[in-house]
């Protein structure tokens, strides 16, 4: 485990700069740009990233070696891991650590002054640029970190892995409610638990997991566009 901590620490940081190279390069001759076309930068960085990995691996698995043994604890018919518990226990204290930067300090509170109006953030003093570099090396680094997790847990990684996981991400923001960090961790555990329970109805096996979180998320949208712990949003003009 203290193998795997440095790693995930040192990898977090490489991650997290290449993140910063990449919004230097790709996103900040866009600033100013329309939100669908900073998209369609997202959607080609990505696949930039993809093809890269493709390439340097022959698309081909690579085993995680870890070695951590099946131990752990029982509860009735419920077995868990220790490498489950401290996997749940480490996200748990990355989102609180997320949470606390995000709505307590000085630049957490820039991050979400200007993600409302840049402009007036520019004309408070805010050095625009260099936080949302800030928060490029923080989600770049958060996104290693959930990468080198899934590596210990699944034993692989894959250059398609970041695919659907990413995908179910931002269903659980969706579910949650866009901008609350409590509504994304909420989103997750709710998907997690559709996900299992839809596998143990009739006639919906493990091979249809997928399409049952996903139709319940078009459900909730349908009831409530702003998520369970969103906010409906008043813009004056």
């Amino acid at each position: 485990w203290a193998g795997i901590l440095v790693a995930m620490i040192i990898s977090m940081i490489l991650v997290g700069l290449l993140g910063v190279l990449i919004q230097r390069v790709a996103y900040v001759p866009m600033l100013s740009a329309p939100r669908l076309s900073i998209l369609i930068t997202a959607l080609a960085v990505s696949m930039v990233l993809y093809n890269f990995v493709m390439a340097s691996t022959s698309g081909e698995y690579r085993a995680f070696p870890v070695d951590l043994g099946y131990e752990g604890v029982e509860f009735g018919n419920v077995f868990i891991t220790y490498t489950q518990i401290i996997l749940v226990s480490s996200t748990a204290i990355l989102m609180m650590v997320l949470h606390f930067f995000i709505s307590r300090t000085m630049l957490g509170k820039a991050m979400r002054a200007i993600a409302i109006d840049q402009d007036a953030c520019r004309l408070m003093g805010i050095n625009v640029k260099s936080i949302i570099a800030l928060t490029f090396f923080v989600g770049s680094a958060l996104a290693c970190a959930a990468g080198v997790m899934a590596g210990v847990y699944y034993g692989s990684i894959h250059f398609f892995m970041g695919f659907l996981i990413g995908l179910k991400a931002f269903t659980a923001a969706v579910i949650g409610g866009i901008g609350s960090i409590p509504g994304a961790v909420l989103g997750g555990l709710i998907l997690g638990l559709l996900e299992a329970f839809g596998t143990q109805l009739p006639f919906i096996g493990s091979e249809w997991k997928d399409v049952f979180a996903f139709g319940i998320l078009i459900v909730l949208l349908l009831f409530k566009p702003t998520g369970l712990l969103g906010k409906t949003e008043i813009e004056r003009m």
